[in-house]
């Protein structure tokens, strides 16, 4: 359990760090200097400790050691699932299906040089890291804990209806776009139910986050970071 849950609880521990500082620098004068610079280096502070995590407990990914190999058919339907899951989600800002103001993440104001190593940085940590530790977390781990406490013993891919409900909500409403949220959560969960399979849901989730990443960097439209 420690090695699917504590990387995604190091995440949300920076996530909500991150907010507590943009808080206390609206109530706080000495606070607000630190506050771009909490918005600018946390993300890669985390992501290295995540990845640091997850090298850490690799032995134990038992579900990413077996059947490595994606098929074809598996990777062009996982590729697909990116796709389309990017497409819905930079259409997805109907008032109604965003929660809280999200603030973005534009790594140009570290300056000219700075600012392209955070923006690789972040590509690596939304495109190799974030797939791997949330789909442990949410379709490794949760998915089948919904179902048993004794996890492991629980074969990848089993449904119930309470599981995949709790697990697509729960997903959803991690992120600011709840609705798409939702719906990516619901197609990742259903590519792991289709192929039985861990890694293409990991691949799906990547190649959404690498066309968002890409969007924003041809657009600058860091909110979608």
């Amino acid at each position: 359990m420690l090695a699917r849950t504590l990387p995604f609880a190091v995440y949300l521990a920076f996530l909500a760090l991150a907010q507590a500082i943009g808080w206390m620098a609206e109530t706080i004068p000495a606070i607000a200097p630190w506050q771009q610079w909490a918005a600018l280096w946390l993300y890669p502070i985390k992501t290295f400790l995540v990845f640091g995590a997850l090298l850490y407990f690799w032995p134990r990914y038992q579900e990413l050691k077996d059947r490595i190999i994606v098929k074809p058919q598996e990777l062009l339907l996982a590729v697909g699932v990116g796709i389309l899951i990017y497409l819905v989600w930079i259409r997805s800002t109907w008032p109604w299906a965003v929660q809280g103001q999200p603030s973005g993440y534009n790594p140009l104001l570290a300056g000219e040089g700075f600012g392209t190593l955070l923006a690789v940085i972040r590509i690596f940590g939304a495109v190799v890291v974030v797939p791997v530790m949330e789909e442990l977390f949410w379709r490794s781990f949760l998915l089948r804990y919904l179902i048993s406490p004794h996890f492991e013993s629980v074969p990848l891919g089993s449904f119930t209806l309470f599981s995949f409900l709790g697990t697509v909500v729960l997903f959803g409403l991690e992120h600011n776009l709840w609705f798409a949220g939702i719906l990516a959560g619901g197609a990742y969960t259903i590519l792991l139910y289709w192929t039985r399979r861990l890694w293409p849901s990991i691949i799906a989730h990547a190649v959404t986050n690498l066309g968002l990443g890409i969007h924003v960097l041809v657009t600058h439209e860091w909110i979608w970071w």
